[in-house]
């Protein structure tokens, strides 16, 4: 079953693995996500890690509390799928296309 599995070089793979995830990790937090919400009246934006950096109102929102809480949560809920989203796709590059997460999306 385990034929032509080399255990010595496992460790040197994992390792390998670590050091990209790592990378990865590093190099998600210069990438930014935008997420637009009640026709670009709010606009909320996350680096790859998930971190909010910048969140937009336009000021005929702030006199509808109600309005502007509803299109803030949509809006954040839309930019936190899109940063799961990315990481997904970052996992997916650094397994070589092995899909861990299932057949589904």
């Amino acid at each position: 079953m385990f034929e032509g599995l080399d255990l010595n070089n496992m460790g040197k793979m994992m390792e390998e693995m670590q050091a990209k995830a790592r990378e990865l990790q590093e190099k998600s937090k210069e990438t930014i996500l935008t997420a637009k919400g009640g026709g670009g009246m709010i606009q909320a934006s996350a680096n790859g890690a998930g971190e909010i950096v910048d969140i937009s109102i336009d000021d005929s929102l702030m006199e509808d509390k109600e309005s502007l809480q509803i299109l803030l949560i949509s809006t954040l809920n839309d930019l936190m799928k899109m940063v799961e989203d990315n990481k997904k796709s970052q996992a997916m590059g650094l397994l070589g296309g092995l899909n861990p997460f299932g057949t589904g999306q």
